[in-house]
């Protein structure tokens, strides 16, 4: 991986980056928080390319440098391009997790970018909320047995259940009914929350692409992380939600 990386930046070392002289923006952004392996590019905030895998084997650590490099030769960028990475900042898998923020330093370290980092939730609520901009959102991340991360937000964005650490049961947060459950940890829950008013979109997973729109607006408000102790938030920990009121 590290020696990919090496290749990349040798092979753009010629290049001079113009952005800052022509008021462009170019993110890249990397998502390794769940089994999809997914890498975008964005220029003012708007997607360019964008390369995935959803993947049983957890092939990030095979993957990542190659969808790097690819998506950047479908641009026709160079890695001296780069404004900053954006990095999914947890929670999900541990190892994926360290693989895309050792992947994402190293970029930022060598080029001298800034680091940024979009909760893994966020990301997931990023794409929901432009497909369904009426409805509330519960994103939900698959951990392990009836064990999910999550997070829910209102029509408006706002945070109405922080994220989270849950072990669900039937009636877990009944009291923010009716709203869309997505992500990988949704499917789980088709039979147990099946006569809830709850709809749920188990197609829609992690992606690059969710961190986008937060990645742009904290690049202009230089939200940055600290590169030396930067780390991403694992979140092991986990709690079981009663619900405030009897559903039946």
């Amino acid at each position: 991986m590290q020696n990919i990386i090496f290749d990349l930046l040798q092979r753009d070392s010629i290049s001079f980056n113009f952005n800052y002289l022509c008021n462009m923006v170019r993110l890249l952004h990397i998502e390794t928080a769940t089994k999809v392996c997914s890498v975008a590019l964005s220029e003012n905030g708007k997607v360019v390319k964008m390369i995935e895998e959803n993947s049983e084997e957890y092939s990030h650590s095979e993957k990542l440098t190659l969808f790097i490099s690819r998506a950047l030769e479908m641009a026709s960028w160079n890695l001296n391009d780069l404004n900053a990475v954006a990095i999914t900042g947890g929670p999900g898998s541990y190892t994926g997790l360290r693989i895309g923020v050792s992947v994402a330093k190293g970029i930022c370290y060598a080029l001298n970018i800034p680091l940024i980092s979009v909760g893994a939730l966020d990301c997931l609520y990023g794409l929901a909320k432009n497909k369904y901009p009426d409805f509330r959102i519960c994103a939900m991340l698959d951990a392990r047995r009836m064990e999910v991360f999550s997070k829910i937000y209102d029509k408006d964005g706002a945070v109405l259940k922080d994220l989270s650490a849950d072990v669900l049961d039937a009636n877990s947060y009944a009291e923010f009914e009716p709203f869309i459950a997505c992500g990988d940890g949704a499917k789980k829950m088709l039979a147990f929350w099946e006569k809830r008013n709850i709809s749920f979109d188990v197609e829609l997973l992690s992606s690059a692409s969710g961190q986008i729109e937060t990645a742009h607006a904290k690049y202009l408000n230089h939200d940055f992380e600290d590169l030396a102790y930067y780390e991403p938030k694992y979140l092991k920990d986990f709690v079981v939600t009663k619900p405030k009121r009897k559903v039946f």
